[in-house]
């Protein structure tokens, strides 16, 4: 059996490709700002909130976490639509995207905070620290520069995951191609192309983590501890 390759035949629709890349980035970006912003908030509640809001998180956290993303997004784009309530797709994508990485960061953030020593806390205090200035300084900061490699980790898996988001209309990079796929019969050659042009990216935003992280955590720059 022989197999003729034709990259040139996928490589010709590097528009449409760049297209779904630069959907796929946008994607990564906003989950990550929400889904940063979320999980932390959710991570402080469920260290140091009442007990009804710790309970609430808590069911957050645990159905997100035990149910598949492609349900969520599915309920979230076409299960509240039958509800009348009607989401632009790219929306609804987000959303799902950012309630699910919310959950991963919310446990994430809550071991940083508890790996904090309580010795810390009580120097704060005697120090004269405001409660919002020991939140800051002594909690969040520290309990965020301990647990930067996994949450990098993470949100680079959040980018590679995004591709789900292709079976509820989201034309972002493996969405793109599998249209591509469905115009040329070349299955091989686009999942190749599909798989370096991944690579290429999940690197890419991982050095950017890697950079921002330097410049958040000096200490960790000067120490040389990795990001």
């Amino acid at each position: 059996m022989t197999y003729n390759f034709d990259f040139a035949a996928v490589l010709a629709y590097w528009p449409l490709l760049l297209e779904g890349i630069w959907t796929t980035l946008r994607l990564t970006l906003f989950c990550t700002v929400f889904g940063i912003l979320l999980g932390g908030a959710c991570a402080v509640v469920r260290t140091g909130g009442p007990a009804w809001a710790r309970w609430i998180v808590s069911l957050y956290v645990e159905f997100i976490r035990n149910t598949p993303l492609l349900v969520q997004c599915y309920f979230l784009i076409f299960g509240i639509a039958s509800m009348g309530i009607r989401l632009p797709i790219l929306v609804g994508a987000t959303i799902a995207l950012t309630v699910n990485i919310g959950a991963y960061t919310t446990e994430i953030v809550r071991a940083g905070i508890e790996s904090i020593h309580r010795g810390q806390l009580e120097a704060a205090t005697c120090l004269g620290l405001s409660r919002s200035q020991t939140y800051l300084h002594v909690i969040i900061r520290p309990a965020l520069e301990r647990v930067y490699p996994a949450l990098s980790s993470q949100y680079v898996l959040l980018m590679l995951a995004s591709s789900i988001v292709s079976s509820v209309g989201v034309e972002e990079l493996f969405g793109i191609s599998n249209r591509i796929q469905s115009e040329t019969y070349r299955n091989f050659e686009i999942f190749v192309v599909l798989g370096g042009i991944y690579l290429v990216l999940a690197i890419l935003v991982r050095g950017g983590f890697a950079l921002l992280g330097l410049a958040m955590f000096p200490r960790r720059r000067k120490l040389g501890t990795p990001l």
